[in-house]
């Protein structure tokens, strides 16, 4: 099942629980507006190519729309779809002000020079900067971009509209970027995680961990847990998996991983664990497993085979509706994604807030606001669980999709 079809099934799933008018339901699942534009630049060598950029903005109701810009041969059109619908729900569920979107260029960023991202960036900026916004649609940082490609977005669009560092999140700091943003996804993971094994009255230095996917998000996780005695017994990236039953030395591995091949370091040869097979690493025996890259690693062939007692999903849409139906069964506790990764959109908000205060936080700040809203919106996804009798997934669709529902209602959609 693709992420389009799994995301409206357990929309769908929320909107019968929560008694939805069948019209509103329909007209929360279309997007708000989808553009598509041609992106044409002259390459290096002096020929032109031409690039298609678009932008899905799926809803308004609570605020700006809020979502990331990938660069990536393969967008799509299905997928930005669901991710944009995908972002209404997490920031409905974190409780921050705003509604999704999604967007991106389909090209592949490895085949062009610094030079050409930019003025690809900036064509594409030129071309949408009428429809984005402090107060319409703020983008950030996805696969293919980074916080160069924001300041390039941001440096663009204030030729049109004045200094608007507000306009993108995920900025470099020297332009108005939080701290604490890069590590805000990994982070927000542990401390979801930490909410929810208070639930089970646990913590994390009595559990073991296995992470599958070793970018940003899962070396600042894997981090967070070292930090707190948790053990980390297998990691995997690219260049394939590792693990030791007595705890990987985290911050040993990050310095093998920067040190080696010029700081695109991967965990290949760390001397400290043994090589595994990456496709084990999901099965292998541990209290809770992570994954931290793709979607849809979690499937019917696999999931029967998962050993794990909690899994914290770090990625969008790791598990398929099959595979969920599979692991419930067998008791597993699944921490959904729209609630388990939105460190990182919370942080984009903090950052937002601050640009336009024009008034900047510390670390300390950063890091003690996101652990308050994730603790915060843990509570209000138990809530949810207890009135409609329902898993965390659930609890969690609920919780987002009553939320726009009844700002939709209260700004009076039918009139």
């Amino acid at each position: 099942m693709n992420a389009l079809a799994a995301t409206n099934r357990n929309f769908q799933r929320a909107a019968r629980i929560l008694g939805l008018d069948s019209k509103l339901e329909r007209s929360l699942l279309i997007p708000f507006r989808e553009i598509k534009v041609e992106c044409t630049i002259p390459k290096d060598d002096g020929t032109l190519v031409s690039y298609v950029g678009f932008r899905i903005q799926h809803d308004n109701a609570r605020g700006p729309m809020k979502g990331g810009i990938r660069y990536h041969p393969e967008v799509d059109p299905d997928e930005v779809n669901a991710l944009a619908q995908l972002m209404t729900w997490k920031t409905a569920v974190a409780d921050i002000p705003y509604g999704g979107a999604k967007g991106g260029i389909g090209c592949s960023p490895r085949d062009l020079s610094l030079s050409e991202l930019e003025r690809l960036t900036r064509v594409f900026t030129q071309k949408i900067h009428d429809l984005v916004g402090v107060q319409r649609d703020v983008p950030a940082p996805d696969m293919g971009t980074n916080a160069q490609t924001m300041a390039w977005i941001l440096d663009e669009y204030s030729k049109f509209h004045g200094h608007s560092p507000a306009v993108v999140t995920g900025k470099p700091i020297d332009l108005g970027g939080s701290l604490g943003r890069e590590a805000a996804t990994g982070l927000g993971v542990v401390f979801a995680t930490e909410a929810l094994f208070a639930e089970y009255g646990k913590s994390i230095s009595d559990q073991t961990f296995v992470i599958q996917g070793f970018g940003n998000v899962g070396t600042w996780a894997a981090k967070s847990i070292f930090e707190r005695g948790g053990k980390v017994i297998a990691v995997s990236d690219i260049s394939g998996a590792i693990k030791n039953s007595n705890g990987i030395d985290i911050p040993g591995l990050l310095k093998y991983k920067d040190d080696v091949n010029g700081g695109n370091g991967t965990l290949k040869g760390f001397p400290d664990a043994e090589v595994m097979d990456p496709n084990e690493l999901l099965v292998h025996e541990c209290d809770v497993l992570i994954p931290c890259a793709l979607g849809g690693v979690l499937n019917r062939e696999n999931a029967a085979d998962v050993k794990a007692k909690f899994i914290i999903e770090a990625a969008n849409h790791p598990t398929d509706p099959e595979a969920d139906e599979i692991l419930s069964k067998k008791g597993v506790i699944i921490l959904p994604d729209i609630y388990a990764n939105a460190g990182g959109v919370t942080v984009s908000y903090f950052e937002w807030v601050q640009n336009i205060q024009g008034f900047m936080w510390d670390e300390e700040k950063v890091n003690h606001e996101l652990k308050k809203y994730m603790t915060r919106a843990f509570g209000d996804i138990k809530a949810m669980c207890k009135i409609h009798n329902c898993d965390l997934r659930m609890g969690a669709f609920t919780l987002g999709v009553n939320r726009v529902a009844r700002a939709t209602l209260l700004r009076g959609w039918e009139a």
